[in-house]
């Protein structure tokens, strides 16, 4: 009993983290000061809301409801990104990965095992990081690291939360807490490096 109180802890921490990390992009989306990439937000929209099925049909129980929270709150800007016609320009890359997302689909159903489903998303959840990386690279300036401090925390709850921890369960909210850390730990680094040249440019 314990042990189940102390999941639905995790879980309502991990939701109320969510909601914390994701409320500064949709106030600024719906002030018209953000206009988000359809696309990319569709595709991250699909992406978390497979897996949260997927988890839901492997036993994730409260732990999945994190996912789901985060599915709403993607397709919500998914939903204001075409309301408010943001980006609307789509690369080859963003065709890539949309279509591959939404393969995930009959893979599921052919293979009869969610787990192949959540590999395909996770990856293409992976790859879509890749520009994030670069900018933090380039402009750490340019990137939130609470936003990126919270998602990470946000990833360690819901992981904790999980009634029953398997591969497809565990796997895309383990891998995208990895990447966080990842990119918070690149922003903290180049902004330190970068503070003492800019420093001395005044000098």
């Amino acid at each position: 009993m314990n042990a189940l109180l102390d999941k639905q802890l995790l879980g309502a921490v991990s939701i109320a983290l969510a909601i914390v990390a994701s409320w500064p992009y949709i106030h600024s989306t719906l002030r018209g000061e953000t206009r988000p990439h359809l696309c990319s937000w569709m595709t991250w929209a699909i992406v978390t809301t497979v897996v949260f099925f997927a988890q839901l049909q492997s036993k994730g129980g409260i732990g999945a409801w994190p996912t789901g929270v985060s599915a709403l709150l993607t397709s919500w800007v998914a939903l204001l990104a075409w309301r408010k016609r943001g980006d609307v320009t789509v690369s080859r890359m963003d065709w890539v990965f949309l279509l591959a997302a939404l393969s995930s689909l009959p893979l599921w159903c052919f293979m009869a095992d969610p787990l192949w489903a959540v590999v395909v998303l996770t990856v293409v959840d992976l790859l879509g990081f890749g520009p994030t990386l670069r900018k933090a690279y380039r402009q750490p300036q340019s990137e939130p690291a609470l936003f990126y401090a919270l998602l990470a925390l946000r990833n360690l709850t819901a992981t904790l939360a999980l009634e029953q921890q398997s591969l497809t369960t565990l796997l895309f909210p383990a891998v995208l807490g990895v990447t966080c850390l990842i990119i918070l730990g690149l922003l903290l680094w180049r902004r330190s490096t970068l503070a003492p040249a800019q420093f001395e440019a005044f000098q």
